[in-house]
């Protein structure tokens, strides 16, 4: 029988059966290398993994420190920007164009701050004041009062002593040469559009002839104008003299309510030889003939652009009005004018 001579366990035992077996000194050499590259692969990951978590000790174990750095660092920073601004504040102080430089640039900004605050106060009064202005002429309390006492018991006092389309027709010389001093207009469809500053401008004509006539006697007395409740620093007023050229007569108390005293002083005449033209019977005309005035009643310039309820009271005024004439009704009478017709003449013959 033959024996079995059993060899250790190599290499070669691995190596698949196509192959041949390799000496020993070439086993040995595969063993050796691949022993070696085992051992680094090891040593490799373990020093991975050792510096990483060496990395992430030192990160951790710094953070305090840097960040107590970065707040000293911080507060240097800030030391050194303080001592800059004293420095810069004694710097200005102990230089006097500099310091009234600084003090010349902050109060203009304090000016500026102030004007802007101011503008916007004086704009928003304004527009406050103009819509009362429209509101208090469309609800004329005063009117409506005066309007109820005139329907019951004073109806002569609606009717004009002499009515017109415009001022154009009245004959200017001819009213002083009979002793009147001065005329006082209404503004608001009567010389002008209703809250208009420009004068109409076919009445230019008949406004120059009357300054020509009556000189410096010659005022605006509206409510629209000059009267302190809607008027109060006077504005509106100044800016109807500007564009017109006649003075606005300050007053307190609205048409046809109130006395001729603000006039009468304006004016140093009594109102028996003044003229007042407006163009509406419960407000201008029944205000002067209570006062006194010879009154002239002249028709709206423009009646389109007036508010919705003043239409309506224009109306019914002028029915009003009509239907007392009608039964023969007469307005009171005046000491310098016997007859309307000796002021009346027609623009074309002027």
């Amino acid at each position: 029988m033959r024996r079995v001579i059993e060899q250790p366990c190599s290499i070669a035992s691995i190596s698949p059966p196509c192959c041949h077996p390799l000496p020993k000194h070439k086993q040995q050499l595969c063993l050796q290398i691949r022993s070696q590259t085992a051992f680094t692969k090891a040593k490799i990951s373990s020093g991975v993994r050792t510096c990483l978590t060496t990395r992430t000790i030192r990160s951790y174990s710094l953070w305090p420190v840097e960040k107590e750095k970065k707040k000293k660092e911080k507060i240097k920073e800030n030391d050194n920007s303080e001592t800059l601004l004293l420095e810069e504040k004694h710097s200005v102080v102990g230089d006097t164009g500099i310091d009234n430089k600084y003090k010349k640039s902050h109060n203009r900004e304090e000016r500026q701050s102030k004007n802007k605050t101011s503008f916007s106060g004086i704009s928003s009064n304004m527009w406050w004041r103009n819509l009362k202005a429209v509101l208090g002429q469309s609800f004329n309390l005063e009117g409506i009062s005066s309007s109820v006492a005139v329907v019951t018991r004073d109806r002569h006092l609606a009717v004009p002593h002499i009515t017109v389309p415009d001022i154009s027709w009245i004959d200017w010389a001819g009213l002083e040469r009979r002793g009147f001093r001065g005329v006082i207009f209404d503004k608001d469809n009567t010389l002008t559009a209703p809250y208009s500053l420009a004068l109409w401008p076919p009445l230019n004509t008949s406004l120059e002839r009357c300054r020509s006539v009556f000189d410096e006697n010659v005022a605006i007395f509206s409510n629209s104008a000059g009267l302190y409740q809607y008027d109060v620093d006077g504005s509106k007023a100044a800016a109807i003299e500007k564009s017109l050229g006649i003075r606005v007569v300050r007053h307190g108390t609205k048409k046809p309510a109130g006395t001729a005293e603000e006039i009468e002083k304006d004016f140093g005449y009594d109102t028996s030889l003044l003229v007042m033209v407006g163009d509406r019977h419960f407000t201008d005309i029944v205000y002067g003939n209570r006062n006194g005035f010879l009154t002239i009643l002249t028709e709206p310039i423009s009646p389109s652009a007036e508010p919705f309820i003043v239409k309506q009271v224009r109306k019914m005024e002028k029915c009003l009005v009509n239907s007392w004439c009608r039964r023969g009704l007469k307005p009171t009478g005046h000491n310098l004018l016997q007859e309307a017709i000796q002021c009346v003449k027609d623009p074309s013959t002027m």
